[in-house]
């Protein structure tokens, strides 16, 4: 992702090298010093999943933290090509399929965020758009456009 590089003060952007949102909307929308990030999971740019892998008899396995750090990671992508990074997140939202996952998303969760991070709520939901994903998040960050800034690696 590197080259791939977004105005920092863009309204809104579907960021290169992401997987595409399955619906009309972006990746993230900027309103004044907010950057919102749409609801985002674990999905690669070639539509498989982080954390749904396939074992010898072809069953799906899944891994909540594997596909909380891809959720989290995919997160950090979309922030930095609005100019913005984790530290800048003020709310998070996530939904999980299982309420049983909730003490192994929290361990993932404090690799990337401390106490003095984010508001956050998390809510338990019927499902999400594929079945073999656990976990979606959204966020809002605060950071004000800098046209300065560059892509933050």
């Amino acid at each position: 992702m590197a080259d791939e590089r977004i105005d920092s003060n863009a309204d809104s952007a579907v960021v290169p090298g992401k997987a595409r949102p399955r619906g009309t909307f972006p990746h993230f929308r900027r309103a004044g010093d907010f950057i919102f990030v749409s609801g985002t999971s674990s999905r690669r740019p070639d539509d498989s999943i982080a954390g749904a892998e396939r074992d010898a008899s072809g069953q799906h396995l899944l891994d909540i933290r594997v596909q909380t750090r891809a959720v989290l990671g995919n997160i950090r992508d979309i922030l930095m090509s609005a100019g913005a990074s984790l530290s800048d997140v003020v709310e998070v939202s996530t939904y999980l399929v299982n309420m049983a996952d909730f003490s192994a998303y929290n361990e993932v969760y404090s690799e990337f965020f401390s106490y003095r991070g984010p508001a956050r709520t998390t809510v338990a939901v019927a499902a999400l758009p594929h079945p073999h994903l656990l976990i979606e998040i959204k966020a809002v960050a605060y950071r004000p456009p800098d046209s300065s800034l560059a892509v933050r690696t």
